[in-house]
């Protein structure tokens, strides 16, 4: 069998499939570097068989969690399959699914509130309102480009994606603190949250500004990050409204299975229901 090389040219070019497959630019990006993570690990040579995508997968493991190594395995599975070497795929790593939640690593709304208030404090004003806007609206970051003037004052924002469209429905005090804002930050329409240029922003500069505010508010490292917001968001409606459908539908997920994620009911409340069973004699 004639060995594989891999090329930067042919990651380009993958690069440009995905484009074109309309995944989303966050995707192609995640792709990308995941690829060229594997691309750099190679010898010199730059030649792919499946035995060295084991040993890179063996180096995945030995790194980072479960998750993050099927999802970089994913990225490289893709190319192979774009470039027909599917002989070099490997298989993802079985994870067992957890019966509850880590409560631990959830925010809590105190978190929550310790974290708008502290950007507020340190005249961080939109960084605290992104904060609110994310968790209120129950958004992805990268959902943010698309809460305008326009479409708060409609109190709907529609968001086209991967060929598929989604109504963000916007509750009535969020609409009025964005409204608030945008007339103290003299903002009249388009994005209410960009850059200078007009671009949206960047969800590494989210990450890293959340992360700092983290510090200074006090709350625990591995709680702040923007999607546990969206998770705080899904936890506080189906404790009001005990509706994993609704909130489904809210989320804007295919499948309600993985709504199911935001409503599984945390290890110290499992731990509850098992204490006075009386079946210890």
């Amino acid at each position: 069998m004639k060995p594989h090389k891999l090329t930067d040219s042919m990651i380009q070019d993958y690069g440009k499939n995905l484009f074109e497959e309309e995944k989303s630019k966050a995707t192609i990006d995640k792709y990308l570097r995941d690829i060229r993570s594997f691309y750099e690990s190679l010898p010199d040579d730059k030649i792919v068989d499946k035995n060295r995508v084991i040993h890179y997968k063996m180096q995945l493991t030995g790194t980072y969690k479960a998750t993050s190594v099927n999802s970089m395995l994913t990225a490289v599975n893709g190319i192979f399959s774009y470039l027909g070497w599917t002989e070099c795929k490997v298989k993802l790593l079985k994870i067992q699914k957890s019966s509850f939640r880590n409560a631990q690593q959830d925010m809590s709304r105190d978190d929550y509130i310790k974290l708008v208030e502290t950007a507020n404090q340190q005249g961080k004003v939109r960084l605290g309102m992104i904060i609110q806007t994310i968790c209120a609206a129950g958004i992805r970051v990268s959902e943010l480009k698309y809460i305008t003037v326009e479409a708060v004052k409609s109190s709907r924002a529609v968001i086209n994606n991967k060929g598929k469209t989604r109504i963000i429905l916007i509750p009535p005090e969020l609409q009025s603190a964005l409204l608030t804002y945008c007339e103290e930050q003299e903002i009249c329409s388009g994005m209410i949250f960009s850059t200078r240029s007009g671009k949206p922003l960047d969800r590494s500069n989210i990450w890293r500004e959340m992360k700092n505010l983290g510090k200074s508010a006090t709350v625990m490292d591995e709680k702040v990050f923007p999607h546990n917001l969206r998770h705080l968001f899904a936890v506080t409606y189906y404790k009001k409204e005990k509706n994993v459908v609704y909130l489904s539908d809210v989320l804007g997920h295919s499948s309600v299975e993985t709504t199911r994620i935001y409503t599984s009911v945390d290890e110290a409340e499992h731990y509850k229901h098992l204490t006075g069973l009386g079946l210890v004699l």
